[in-house]
C-alpha cells in the first residue's frame, strides 16, 4: 500500500490502519509490515519510485479473495489517486 498520494501527501495513517482491519475482518487474520519499502518502476525514461507497507493474508478461498481484492484494488486506486495497485497473488502451503 503506498504512503503517499501521486501529488506527495501523505496518506492518512487511519487509512492504513482501516485496511489492515477490513483485511482482518475479510479473512480472519493480516500480517501487516510497516517498514516501508521502496517500489521502483520504468515508463519510458522515467524512473518513479514509491514508498509502501506490506499487508500478507492467507486463504484457501481464492476465488472469494479475488472477488474481494479486485474490489479493494479499485477503491485504492480512486481513495489513494493512484493510477495502479499492485496486489500479488502467490500459491503457499502451510506446514
Amino acid at each position: 500500500m503506498p504512503l503517499t498520494h501521486n501529488d506527495g501527501r501523505a496518506v492518512d495513517p487511519k487509512q492504513i490502519k482501516r485496511i489492515g482491519e477490513r483485511l482482518l475482518q475479510e479473512f480472519g487474520g493480516v500480517t501487516y509490515f510497516p517498514q516501508p519499502n521502496e517500489g521502483r518502476w520504468r515508463m519510458g525514461h522515467v524512473t518513479f519510485r514509491d514508498q509502501v507497507v506490506i499487508f500478507r493474508v492467507l486463504t484457501a478461498d481464492v476465488r472469494a479473495a479475488r472477488r474481494f481484492f479486485r474490489r479493494l484494488k479499485a477503491e485504492l486506486r480512486v481513495d489513494l489517486e493512484q493510477e495502479e495497485i499492485l496486489i500479488v497473488e502467490k500459491d503457499a502451503e502451510a506446514l
